[in-house]
Order: structure tokens, then sequence, then C-alpha cells
């Protein structure tokens, strides 16, 4: 049994899409409707940046989904339909919308829209040097509980994203995330990175950003989708609309609950994870799921071997 995922942001990189859409007519088709419906040369941005621009969160949302998308469209068209090869998909954060276009909830051009706003609307949530976010590596998710307890001293600190056995992320404002790396080591972590982003995502000060998203979602609710998806915010599967729509609210603010979606999926009796569009979920996933196997598709080889395979 197969599901596909879909990574979210830090997986974005100049070049990205580049050598699909020299092979397929599909994949440059998808780019230039992104493109439409953000009224921005954004596929000029993936395939050369500068990567400083890209790595923006209005436009690394956006062009992390298309370019998956652009993959989904080329396997389609190659007789893997993701639809009735697959039993379920899922997304890290922004992937979430990237699975649930590519299962038929949103449109293209509707998704990205809807990325583009989201992407700015959690950029303005915070004033810049207000917030920050840091990985704890070799920490599982009591020990960070404790941690962000710990460190948030009347600051919020909280666990933004449990990835993985060995992985979790903190996210909050600068100063509790600061006391956060200094204390990692007393609570068991092995270390403790700050991450190089603009904005605390997944976490309380979101709120201006959920209001946002509930708006644009309230003009645009997804529509039925023809897989299961596990939600970020309950690890669970979801087949209604309605209810995914505000889930998705509350994944902005709420907690991106990955460990537990990928070890919810291997009980359902996922065997295979296919991760489009990167390489980032992989790893993670086989430490949750060590039996199962995983396949990233990234390029128009990978796309080649997997319609061969399933």
């Amino acid at each position: 049994m197969i599901a596909f995922v879909f990574p979210g942001q830090g997986s974005q990189k100049v070049g990205m899409g580049v050598d699909l859409a020299a092979a397929s007519s599909i994949a440059r088709e998808t780019f230039e409707e992104v493109d439409e419906a953000l009224s921005q040369k954004l596929s000029a941005l993936m395939a050369a940046g500068p990567e400083d621009e890209l790595t923006m969160t209005a436009n690394a949302q956006p062009a992390i989904m298309a370019n998956a998308l652009a993959i989904a469209r080329v396997l389609e068209a190659g007789g893997v339909s993701l639809s009735a090869k697959g039993e379920a998909v899922a997304g890290h954060s922004l992937g979430e919308y990237s699975a649930l276009a590519a299962v038929g909830a949103f449109s293209l051009a509707d998704t990205a829209r809807l990325l583009r706003i989201r992407g700015d609307a959690m950029q303005a949530a915070v004033p810049v040097g207000l917030g920050g976010m840091c990985a704890l590596l070799g920490a599982d998710i009591e020990k960070a509980t404790a941690l962000a307890e710990a460190a948030a001293q009347g600051d919020v600190c909280e666990v933004a994203n449990d990835n993985d056995p060995g992985q979790v992320v903190l996210s909050g404002h600068l100063a509790a995330i600061d006391r956060a790396v200094e204390l990692a080591k007393e609570y068991g972590c092995k270390r403790a990175i700050k991450l190089p982003v603009s904005a605390p995502f997944h976490c309380s000060l979101m709120g201006p950003a959920a209001e946002k998203m509930a708006e644009a979602l309230a003009a645009t609710p997804p529509q039925a989708f023809r897989l299961p998806l596990y939600a970020n915010v309950t690890a669970a599967p979801v087949t209604d609309a309605g209810e995914e729509l505000d889930l998705l609210v509350q994944q902005i603010t709420g907690r991106v609950r990955w460990r537990e979606s990928v070890g919810a999926m291997a009980d359902a009796g996922i065997t295979h994870f296919v991760e489009l569009g990167g390489k980032v979920l992989g790893p993670m996933i086989k430490k949750i799921a060590p039996d199962a196997r995983v396949t990233s598709v990234v390029g128009m080889d990978d796309i080649e071997a997997l319609a061969k395979e399933i």
C-alpha cells in the first residue's frame, strides 16, 4: 500500500524544476499556470534565483508546491494515477496544500494563491527579529515539551514540529528560543540549532495569520478529495472537505505532528511512502517506520522508474 507525501518549507533550492521543465511540456505548463495565477514569473526565480528571494516564505511556499504538482502531473500523464495507486496522501506543513491539490481539493491556481496569502500572512504576523525557531536533535517529544516549558519564562515557546523520534522543532519568542538552545543539553538533547527562518511558524504567535487564512479559505474552500489525507494537526485521516478547512486554519498555529502521522499511516498498512518533490521527508519516515520503503521522486528519471515499478 502506497502513500504519496509532499515536502514543506526548506526543500526549495535554486534550479528546482529546471530539468523537469526541459523534459516535459506538462511540467512547463504547470509552472506557467502558477506564474499566471500569481502574476509573477515564479518559475524564473525557481530556475535562477537569487536564493535569498526564493527562500522568502511567500515565494518558497508556492514554489515548493508548483514543483511537487508538476511531478504529480507528469506521473499522472504517464499512467500513474495517484488516486488509483495510492491509499492516502499527506504533506509536511505547506505540503498539506500540495497533497490536497494533487487529489483534487484545490485547483493549481487556487493553491498557488492560497500559499501566497499564507506565506505573506505568516511573515507579517510577527515583526522580524521578535520570533525564532530551533531544531532539537536527539530529543523526543517529552524532552522537547519539558524544555519548551522551562525556556518560556512568560514568553511563547512551543513545539512546532514533531518530525521524527529524534528531531523536534520549537517555535516562539526569540528570547525563549535562545534560552531553549542554552538549556537543551540539560534536558537530554544532543544538540540544539537555531533555524534560519524569518518568523516563528506553527505556534500561537501565528494567530493573526490564522485569521487571514480563515478568510482566504472561506472564500476558496477545499472541495471533495479523491484520497484520505492525514492532517498535520490531528495525525489522522480526513475525508471531509469542511473538516479539512478547519484543520488548515488550525495548522497555522498548531503542531505539525509528522511523526504521529507517519506512524498512523504505517499502522493503517502503508508500506511504501513516495515523496514527490524532495528528499527531506524520506529520512524522517525511515526513522519512524524503519520497515517501510521510501522513494523520492525529484526528476524525470525518478518518475520513469516509479512508473515502471507501480
